[in-house]
């Protein structure tokens, strides 16, 4: 027997380490994905900035689509030839039972609503062609918001930063309302309809000695009216002439100058 033979047994174990800290690739792809991520968000910087209120509706639209629910079955045989028991409490329905249908129009009134909705709708894609050129340059553009009311075409003018449609506190016209006033009289000569003009402002600060938000709104309106009546627009179209002061905001912060606006509404026939 060895005289060492009840000595401890001493086992070394060597970590090895490679790869590691600044020699090691991770952070490479952090930062590839930082560097990703800020060329988004620069490049949706970019977009917002060069479209006009209207273009990014129609791409907000595009990403946020809505799906149809029919209130009318299918229909078949069975039972209940299509219907539910709790018809009155579903979205489906026939035409014989549940909630009544709306009757509509009366008949021939129905194509007169549509071939009119057409004209405006071929109104509004003169100054926005969304398949051509449109009417309104690319300056004068950004502040031109359009849409299609029950009341008529309803074509908005609005303030922008550094670009106002009037001088401060003013009634006084700047270029940019007289290059759009000339483009929109244009387009409304094409028609016969009547033409309402309706003024807002941004609500004006607590603290100034008096409140003009109502003579202000009045009298740019009014202004409007004189500047068509100038041009290619007969005075006799002008339906009405209204000044809303602050009370209709166009968006949520009421003392934001993109509620210093003009409304023009190219009136439906009859009203």
């Amino acid at each position: 027997m060895r005289a060492n033979a009840n000595a401890p047994v001493i086992i070394k174990r060597v970590k090895k380490v490679s790869g590691g800290g600044h020699h090691g690739g991770a952070w490479k792809v952090a930062y590839a994905d930082f560097v990703t991520a800020m060329m988004a968000f620069f490049l949706l910087m970019w977009l917002l900035n060069a479209t006009t209120e209207k273009q990014r509706k129609g791409i907000a639209d595009y990403f946020n689509p809505t799906i149809p629910i029919t209130r009318v079955s299918g229909g078949g045989e069975g039972s209940f030839g299509g219907d539910s028991v709790f018809v009155e409490e579903t979205l489906s329905q026939s035409g014989n039972g549940g909630i009544p249908r709306d009757p509509g129009p009366p008949e021939g009134g129905a194509d007169d609503a549509a071939a009119e909705n057409a004209r405006l709708e071929e109104l509004e894609e003169m100054l926005f062609a969304r398949g051509g050129e449109s009417m309104a340059s690319d300056g004068i553009a950004r502040h031109i918001v359009t849409r299609v009311t029950d009341e008529g075409l309803l074509v908005e003018l609005f303030d922008l930063d550094g670009a106002p449609l009037f001088e401060p506190n003013t009634t006084t016209p700047t270029t940019v309302l007289s290059e759009l006033t000339e483009l929109i009289a244009r387009v409304f000569a094409l028609v016969e309809n009547g033409v309402a003009i309706e003024g807002h402002v941004a609500t004006q600060p607590v603290v100034v000695i008096e409140n003009t938000a109502w003579t202000l709104s009045t009298g740019r309106a009014t202004q409007l009216r004189k500047m068509f009546e100038d041009s290619a627009l007969a005075p006799e179209r002008i339906a009405r002439v209204t000044g809303h002061a602050d009370r209709e905001p166009a968006i949520g912060n009421a003392m934001a100058i993109r509620n210093n606006r003009i409304e023009l509404i190219l009136l439906r026939t009859g009203r």
